[in-house]
């Protein structure tokens, strides 16, 4: 899917702008789902622990490791458990890389989440966020001229979790420690589910990092930096 090979395409920008060619990094996926950057990250020679809750999910990310070398299977480590739960698992400083991708409008406290996972990164370690663009979430419906579901997006946004947001979530960040250093736009033109053709990755990759276009995507990617 084009959702995917997107995020995966500005976390390697944000890590690649971070860290040194080479360097081998100790990862966090909160809520693994189904594995997607975690296996890909893991394959390229990274340590990855996976943090997930659903049984379901977890059996798929095991059923994916059963198919790769045994190299890949013990730099590899499956948790039970969700976002709040970091402090329960794992030391301070522990992580060079934490993923929190498309999990954190799940969490009971998002803030408290947030501060969790700030917490067990090293000082200079990425923290990488994924949330729906809630404050954009009728566009789309808008665009196919839905206008009973525009409507309705554009209650739904009006109700929704202020702190979702860029703005909010930017005082956030740097309220915990790890302050916004670049952010993305992910599905500025197409859905989520949409072949990863590589026509639409340049056009969605050139407006993902742009005003007014990352604005109004689907997703936005945050990336912030421990201080």
């Amino acid at each position: 899917m084009i959702r995917q090979e997107l995020v995966a395409r500005q976390l390697d920008e944000a890590i690649a702008a971070q860290f040194e060619v080479g360097r081998r990094l100790r990862v966090l996926d909160i809520g693994l789902g189904e594995g997607n950057q975690a296996l890909r990250l893991v394959r390229a020679g990274h340590q990855v622990t996976g943090l997930e809750s659903d049984p379901a999910l977890l059996d798929v990310v095991r059923g994916a490791l059963e198919q790769e070398p045994e190299g890949i299977r013990e730099r590899f480590r499956i948790v039970p458990g969700d976002g709040q739960d970091t402090g329960a698992h794992f030391l301070p400083g522990t992580f060079d890389v934490v993923l929190c991708h498309s999990v954190l409008s799940e969490s009971r406290d998002p803030e408290s989440t947030l501060a969790g996972l700030a917490r067990v990164l090293d000082a200079g370690g990425l923290l990488s966020l994924v949330i729906p663009n809630v404050a954009a979430r009728a566009m789309r419906a808008g665009r196919a001229a839905d206008w009973e579901a525009t409507l309705a997006a554009l209650a739904a946004s009006e109700d929704s979790d202020r702190t979702l947001r860029l703005d909010p979530l930017t005082s956030l960040l740097t309220r915990i420690g790890a302050p916004l250093e670049r952010w993305y736009g992910v599905g500025v033109f197409c859905a989520d589910d949409a072949p990863a053709e590589e026509a639409a990755l340049d056009a969605e990759e050139r407006a993902a990092r742009v005003d007014p276009y990352r604005a109004v995507a689907t997703s936005l990617h945050l990336c912030g930096v421990r201080g």
